[in-house]
């Protein structure tokens, strides 16, 4: 790789104040080791004892983006739900509204039947004096029987449409209901990692914090490094779409907003609340979470991948950071950090899709 090429992913990562360390719980902070001295305050956690703290950091907040895929998939669920039950009421309505006027049809036909006294076609013929009155009123007889069986064919079809209705409505309401609760569970476990990581950070002395900071960013820059040196990136040329260009515009325009579980913008966002709505602007939807967007995109080969398409981490998918050239990405990382760029390798890659795969290159 030429040394223009790796100076300017050096200087993108050099830039970079956090990166994402998003995963389960793991191992506990070890309790600070007593002061020799009663004038002075607790010791300094040694490096070791804030590697530790920087890997259960890492396991809680990648547990609490796995709750929020949880979180973003129930929510989308509910609102497709909501809105297939806005469609059945509106049938069942309109369904109503056709059984009243055809029920006022049937009604009419009766009361002129009744009005023709229900004799039956011979007696007409016997009573009439002029024959062909007589066929031109058996012909209408005869259409008058045909019209009320397809009536009362259309009000069967009817009632038995209102009755589906009814029955898909309610199933849909189930389903709406199951998914209010698997909502509410994931944001509970949500809301249990991210506590539980403010906990473990706020124990902190300021010093421990600025040098757990500054583990995280070692830690991304060892494994951007790694990627770097396995050549990668000379493989790495796709030029972008169109429509790329405009997803990275967005993605890039939102860089400094903090993260928020389950938030699509305009001001915070969580990491596949932004890849998604930078896709939408550029004209193409695209699933909400990243773990969908592994499933239902079209995956590429990492060293085919060009700016706008989606790299998604960790074996659980349960991260996505948009690419942006030059090997480097921005994503919205996690809790207490804000929109950021980063190395596209400094976290581990399970793979690479792409929103526009039937668009070429510019």
């Amino acid at each position: 790789m030429g040394t223009g090429k790796r100076g300017l992913i050096a200087t993108a990562v050099a830039v970079v104040c956090a990166v994402t360390v998003l995963a389960a719980p793991g191992t506990a902070f070890a309790n600070p080791t007593p002061s020799p001295t009663p004038s002075a305050g607790p010791a300094l956690a040694t490096g070791q004892d804030l590697e530790a703290v920087r890997k259960k950091l890492d396991k809680l907040y990648r547990a609490a983006g796995r709750a929020t895929d949880e979180y973003n998939a129930a929510e989308e669920k509910a609102d497709k739900q909501s809105a297939e039950v806005v469609e059945l009421a509106k049938k069942i309505v309109k369904g109503q509204e056709k059984l009243r006027k055809l029920k006022d049809r049937a009604g009419a036909a009766a009361a002129a039947q009744y009005r023709g006294g229900g004799l039956p076609p011979e007696a007409h013929l016997v009573l009439s004096d002029n024959p062909q009155d007589f066929l031109d009123g058996a012909g209408r007889v005869r259409e008058g029987h045909h019209a009320t069986k397809g009536l009362l064919g259309e009000l069967t079809r009817t009632q038995e449409d209102l009755e589906q209705y009814a029955k898909d409505a309610s199933a849909q309401w189930k389903k709406l209901e199951a998914g209010r609760k698997a909502k509410a569970a994931a944001q509970k476990k949500i809301e249990k990692q991210i506590a539980q990581a403010e906990k473990l950070e706020s124990a902190l002395q300021k010093e421990e914090q600025e040098r757990l900071a500054e583990l995280e960013k070692e830690a991304a820059n060892k494994a951007q490094t790694a990627w770097l040196d396995s050549g990668i990136l000379d493989e790495i040329d796709g030029k972008a779409s169109e429509q790329g260009k405009k997803a990275v515009q967005y993605a890039t325009a939102q860089i400094g907003k903090p993260y928020q579980w389950g938030a699509e913008g305009p001001e915070t966002y969580d990491c596949s609340g932004l890849t998604s709505q930078a896709w939408i602007s550029a004209g193409r939807g695209i699933p909400r979470t990243s773990q969908e967007q592994w499933k239902r995109l079209k995956h590429i080969a990492v060293q085919d991948m060009r700016p706008g398409d989606l790299i998604i981490y960790f074996g659980d998918a349960s991260h996505v950071a948009m690419y942006i050239g030059d090997g480097a990405m921005v994503h919205a990382p996690r809790p207490g950090r804000n929109v950021t760029i980063a190395g596209a390798g400094s976290m581990p890659i399970l793979g690479v899709v792409r929103p526009d795969p039937d668009t070429g290159a510019n």
